[in-house]
């Protein structure tokens, strides 16, 4: 019998009724013979209405004891499941994260998996029963209860597969898989059936929600094989694995986008060895994820641009008047309602031109690209958010990423 890791996410244990309906699958994957672990989140908006009220008691946000109460979520989803599977005459035990001897990095609020005891879990798929592990928690060394972040569920359900060398790990949405793009941007859109690491890292990179980036990280290292499917319908979804070897692959996979972008630009800065260093250390310190970076000189003085989320502007800004003594930089600017709108796929790597046609496919909508950014994989470009729906339109008709998504689907 081999293994199989599911996971369902808060919108799929949202309700008693959707409980039910994800203990029938567990159920279906156990008849067809394999041993089964179903890691599950907080049911719907849990976790946002612990927030709410932690922000309710107090103004501070004290780590430890928000990982405390934020755990709390996806234990009420653990035990109604397994509730619900035993109803149905189902052998299921729900487990905590440190109970399912996942042991994490004494970090709370983002801590990272460093190793998971698997003799517990293994010892009672042996007995023949199904394992409900809650997922985004584990404990460190110290004893302390720690959460994973955010995407800490996908997280934990990859590291538990790659851990009990499992069959496959079953990333359950409310969509059927990885689409070339969002399918409420682009109503054409088509689900592909099989997105290499490489591609899907970048595609969660970049702004596609179907699994949170560290998953799929894990994933690529521990060669886990990942099918990111739908928990309402009873299709294919799309699998996620080692690069595929062929001849006809499309350049380019799909499109990702990420909304509220803002542009910085930090003018005049003195032409020194540290000038970069400086800059950017000091906003990562403060926990800024930079993004694309421009630099150029202009009379003498250097000038650099650039991109990370709205969201850290405040703190960027903050940051940079606090260096401003040590930077000696004339001015800061910055440009927000902006958006980041890329393509990525593996076919990239053999193939000139692809950001030449990307470009021409802007240029004809009358869209100005304010920044680039590219890789073996990918072209990322910064535009603003008002251009984004045509820009991302345009694009995808521009690659006839429809029409190649449907082609692949006929010659498997």
């Amino acid at each position: 019998m081999g293994i199989v890791v599911q996971k369902f996410g808060g919108t799929s244990v949202g309700s008693p009724e959707r409980i039910h309906h994800v203990a029938d699958l567990i159920i279906n994957e156990y008849k067809r013979g394999s041993k089964v672990v179903a890691v599950v989140s907080a049911m719907g908006h849990t976790t946002d209405e612990l927030v709410h009220l932690a922000n309710c008691v107090s103004e501070v946000k004290y780590k430890r004891e928000m990982d405390m109460l934020l755990s709390t979520g996806e234990q009420v989803s653990i035990a109604l499941l397994t509730m619900a599977l035993k109803s149905k005459g189902m052998d299921a035990i729900s487990l905590t994260g440190w109970q399912a001897g996942i042991e994490t990095e004494s970090f709370h609020g983002n801590a990272r998996i460093e190793n998971i005891r698997t003799d517990r879990m293994k010892s009672y798929l042996d007995e023949g029963k199904v394992l409900v592990v809650a997922g985004f928690q584990g404990m460190s060394a110290e004893g302390e209860i720690t959460t994973l972040g955010r995407g800490g569920s996908d997280t934990t359900a990859v590291a538990i597969a790659a851990a009990l060398e499992a069959d496959v790990c079953d990333i359950y949405t409310d969509v059927q898989g990885v689409y070339t793009t969002d399918p409420r941007v682009v109503s054409t859109a088509s689900k592909l059936d099989f997105v290499s690491y490489e591609e899907m890292l970048e595609f969660a990179n970049l702004g596609a929600g179907v699994i949170h980036p560290r998953a799929v990280e894990f994933a690529k290292n521990y060669h886990v094989k990942v099918s990111v499917r739908s928990s309402m319908e009873s299709v294919p979804g799309t699998v996620i694995g080692e690069e595929e070897v062929v001849e006809n692959q499309s350049v380019v996979k799909g499109i990702a986008f990420e909304e509220d972008v803002t542009k910085v630009t930090v003018k005049g800065l003195p032409i020194t060895v540290d000038g970069l260093s400086v800059v950017f250390s000091s906003l990562a310190n403060k926990g800024v994820n930079v993004d694309i970076i421009i630099q150029h000189i202009v009379q003498e003085k250097m000038n650099i641009s650039f991109s990370i989320k709205t969201e850290d502007l405040q703190d960027t800004l903050v940051t940079l008047e606090d260096e401003k003594h040590q930077l000696q930089f004339d001015s800061v600017q910055y440009e927000k309602d902006l958006c980041k709108v890329s393509i990525v796929g593996s076919g990239m790597v053999s193939n000139p031109g692809v950001a030449a046609l990307m470009f021409n496919i802007l240029a004809e909508e009358g869209i100005l690209v304010k920044m680039v950014s590219t890789s073996e994989i990918k072209v990322s470009t910064v535009i603003t958010q008002e251009s984004m729906k045509k820009a991302v339109c345009a694009i995808h008709d521009g690659f006839r990423l429809e029409a190649k998504a449907k082609d692949s689907v006929e010659t498997m």
